[in-house]
């Protein structure tokens, strides 16, 4: 290091304000310092302490009176597949997918509009700009990529994710609202699964599970997984 003495990393916690999964209930957000270098081995070390990346910041929920957000990922080379994600699987075969790089292309934003307006009616979210999308799901220090997923020319789907040391953090997915009967919020799930199996690494981080949110009730399907309580990762299968 050439004899200068590295920064130390801070963290900065929010005013509380209103949680937006739990009714009655305020939220504090823990922030590493905006300012301090960020790269994939500082990310991957702070999300194996349960942090997760919006737009260029790495964050962790920092209650003071409520630890229902649950830091979550998926052992991914003992993943147990369920009946109707095999149906999922299989009816989404059809299915092209190709990586692009993390940038503004018009129909992946045109689709995430559709998906925020429909999925998000009362929320903040709602007629996202350009600019309020890009700096949502992409940052200058990440090695994120868009995964879209075509049905022929068709964009359906696309899942941005960012690669980790020890796998892939599942940042956000959107989807063509228009095709509920394919499962496409699973189906991306199982394809980013397999393809973190492919390539031999151990998890998928799933961001955070709340057991008394319906809107992350989903994440509890993908099994088996481990926590992050009390400052340990802890297996769960059942």
């Amino acid at each position: 290091m050439s004899g200068k003495q590295r920064k130390s990393l801070a963290f900065y916690a929010t005013p509380a304000h209103d949680c937006s999964y739990l009714p009655d209930r305020e939220a504090t957000t823990l922030f590493a310092d905006p300012g301090f270098p960020k790269d994939t081995r500082l990310y991957t070390l702070l999300s194996r302490s349960g942090f997760r990346r919006s737009g260029k910041h790495i964050y962790r929920p920092h209650c003071r009176a409520c630890q229902a957000c649950t830091p979550t990922r998926v052992l991914v080379a003992e993943f147990q597949w369920r009946r109707a994600q095999r149906r999922s699987w299989r009816r989404n075969s059809d299915l092209r997918v190709r990586a692009v790089e993390p940038e503004l292309r018009e129909d992946h934003y045109a689709l995430y509009r559709r998906y925020i307006n429909f999925r998000h009616p009362d929320g903040g979210m709602q007629n996202p700009t350009k600019e309020q999308y890009l700096e949502f799901l992409t940052s200058h220090w990440s090695m994120t990529t868009f995964y879209e997923f075509r049905l022929g020319a068709r964009l359906v789907a696309v899942a941005v994710t960012d690669e980790l040391l020890d796998g892939w953090s599942a940042v956000y997915t959107f989807f063509d609202p228009d095709c509920r009967e394919r499962s496409l919020g699973v189906y991306t799930i199982l394809w980013q699964v397999e393809e973190v199996r492919r390539r031999e690494l151990p998890w998928l981080y799933l961001g955070y599970f709340i057991a008394g949110s319906s809107k992350m009730r989903y994440k509890c399907e993908y099994r088996p997984q481990e926590h992050y309580l009390d400052g340990r990762w802890v297996r769960v299968d059942a």
